[in-house]
């Protein structure tokens, strides 16, 4: 059967298939439209499926938040090319909306909540991936509760944060802090949420430095403590010098503002190589 231009690009602008995949889809459905749509899912389910096991290292990261919660997500792929495309962005976008709609739920509740025309977010990824020809996955989802949430997005989709804190604040001052955690990458909000296998690594990595050094071995581990706490001073939030004036830490910002007001949680989600 032949089917018509004004068919086809109907068909693309509903599903963002490629040309010659509607066109066959729409000749073996004989021009009825829900076939088509039907039969133009299968294959991406099929394709999607042999595509499993490639590494999806590019992708979307967004975030969003809405009083007491924040949350970030982030869609990989193969490459930025699909990545930077618009339908890829939307989508990344939809799920976003509906990871702020579940407040808290897990990856998994997210992934099985029905989207606009009633299937799942899992579906419509599943969909974008035999479209594009990629594997697809949502490989990011993080989230904050507190008094008071901000999340940010860096530009170019690749870096975002969300971050709690325990009391309201003004808003540029909660984006100021969540631009610190893109720009700045802490590991912790304190010292003492540092986790354990970095502290020790940290630890060995001085203690092996200061021996190679030639340093006395009674000497060591107090100078192997001493580079610890100069970690936490660069890796732990609260400790970090504020990067929109140095002469403060980001604690002593937020104390400008309230001597009780602190950041309680965060998540930075990063699809660059660090």
């Amino acid at each position: 059967m032949a089917v018509s231009i004004q068919d086809i690009a109907k068909l693309r602008k509903l599903t963002g298939a490629g040309m010659m995949d509607v066109k066959k889809a729409l000749e073996e459905a004989v021009g009825d439209f829900d076939k088509a749509i039907e039969l133009l899912r299968k294959r991406g389910q099929a394709l999607a499926a042999k595509r499993s096991d490639r590494d999806a290292e590019e992708g979307c990261v967004r975030a969003a938040s809405a009083g007491d919660f924040a949350v970030v997500v982030g869609i990989k792929c193969e490459t930025d090319f699909v990545a930077k495309g618009a339908e890829f962005i939307a989508l990344t976008d939809a799920v976003l909306a509906i990871a702020l709609e579940k407040r808290g739920a897990s990856k998994e509740e997210v992934l099985a909540a029905p989207m606009a025309d009633g299937r799942s977010v899992q579906d419509h990824i599943t969909e974008r991936s035999g479209v594009s020809g990629e594997k697809m996955e949502l490989g990011i989802y993080e989230f904050v509760k507190g008094a008071a949430t901000w999340a940010y997005i860096h530009p170019g989709n690749l870096i975002a944060t969300v971050v709690a804190f325990n009391e309201p604040l003004e808003d540029q001052m909660a984006k100021n802090v969540a631009m610190q955690i893109a720009a700045m990458n802490p590991v912790a909000v304190t010292e003492d949420e540092v986790p354990a296998e970095i502290k020790e690594r940290e630890l060995n990595l001085a203690r092996e430095k200061e021996r190679e050094a030639g340093k006395p071995e009674n000497l060591i581990e107090n100078i192997a403590q001493g580079a610890l706490k100069k970690y936490y001073k660069d890796f732990t939030l609260l400790d970090q010098l504020f990067f929109i004036d140095n002469k403060l830490t980001v604690a002593q910002y937020l104390h400008s503002a309230s001597k009780t007001l602190t950041a309680t949680a965060f998540h930075r989600a990063s699809l660059v190589a660090e």
